[in-house]
């Protein structure tokens, strides 16, 4: 089978059967157009070895792929003479090539799997990078309210749902009006009258989260006296947060809200929507959350994604001990 039907293939499978995403299939389709327009150009080794490239003739039969065409690829992401790939980047590209190579060997179009062995290289670990109570403090001050703004009112409340949620950004702007609700329970009276938000994450996993009082009120003054306006603008929507022509609020608006807030606090730091959710895990943790607790309330299917900010607080309280006490400094 020529490449370019078997990649096309996939891709209607990954689309049905696995129903990603729009974003997630048109990287996978990025990635792989990268992969077999470096293919089309790289030499044939004539070879009964596994091991052996197949080159560009595997744009005409996807069975002559060879684990030296992934391994190889993955060496020319990382010398590009126009600049080589960051190790995050190649990793990825390879992810997407190691699906489609597992895709077509259980297809019966490859004898065997030629990503399966082939790793992509070390990245480095980055530390998620957060900002301190006060700058937090001071950026969500620096949203000023006023009443008949609805603009203003709708910042205001994003801010603070992202901050008392560590939502994703994605996540936020998917969130439904029915989606903020009060619990309850009377199999748990401490819990009665707790406000919440409904979440839905990765996989379209739900998890709950609380809502602190300050972002509770907000998002309150925003459902009285700004959705409506924004509301009547367009057509009718369940979208909690709404642009200025009444449609569902758009990832890169809410960024613009963000950036906006963070220029008026005169924050030098980068402020990203990831931002808030780093801090979020990071302030809960340095008040004494537990790490499983962080992990259910972030929606990360491993405790090990949560732990990296175990490292962070590790750092903060080194830091502190070396500047504060009199015999840690030489």
């Amino acid at each position: 089978m020529p490449l370019d039907r078997a990649t096309e293939t996939y891709l209607r499978h990954v689309a049905i059967e696995r129903g990603l995403s729009q974003h997630t299939l048109s990287a996978y389709r990025r990635d792989l157009a990268v992969f077999t327009s470096w293919l089309a150009t790289a030499p044939v080794v004539d070879s009964d070895g596994a091991d052996r490239a197949g080159g560009a003739s595997a744009m005409d039969d996807v069975g002559r792929l060879a684990r030296a065409d992934v391994s190889e690829f993955v060496t020319y992401l990382a010398t590009k003479p126009d600049g080589p790939l960051a190790p995050r980047s190649i990793a990825r590209m390879l992810s997407s090539v190691r699906s489609f190579t597992a895709f077509a060997a259980g297809e019966g179009w490859l004898p065997l799997d030629p990503g399966t062995a082939v790793r992509p290289p070390k990245a480095p670990m980055r530390l998620p990078k957060a900002i301190s109570v006060e700058d937090m403090e001071q950026l969500l001050g620096a949203v000023s309210v006023d009443a008949d703004d609805p603009v203003q009112l709708r910042d205001k409340a994003l801010l603070e749902l992202l901050y008392a949620t560590g939502a994703r950004i994605s996540e936020a702007v998917g969130l439904s009006v029915d989606d903020v609700t009060t619990l309850s329970d009377d199999s748990a009276p401490d819990a009665d009258g707790l406000a919440v938000v409904k979440v839905t994450g990765k996989g379209n996993k739900q998890r709950v989260v609380p809502l602190g009082s300050f972002a509770r009120a907000a998002i309150d003054a925003y459902l009285v006296r700004a959705r409506p306006v924004f509301a009547a603008r367009g057509a009718s929507t369940p979208a909690l947060f709404l642009g200025a022509r009444g449609a569902r609020l758009s990832r890169q608006s809410a960024w613009l809200v963000i950036q906006s807030a963070a220029a008026a606090a005169g924050l030098e730091a980068h402020v990203s929507p990831h931002t808030f959710r780093h801090s979020f895990a990071t302030h809960l943790l340095e008040g004494g959350a537990d790490v499983r607790v962080v992990q259910e309330l972030l929606g990360h299917a491993s405790v090990a994604t949560t732990q990296i900010y175990t490292m962070v607080t590790a750092d903060m309280l080194r830091d502190v001990y070396q500047t504060a006490h009199p015999r840690a400094r030489r």
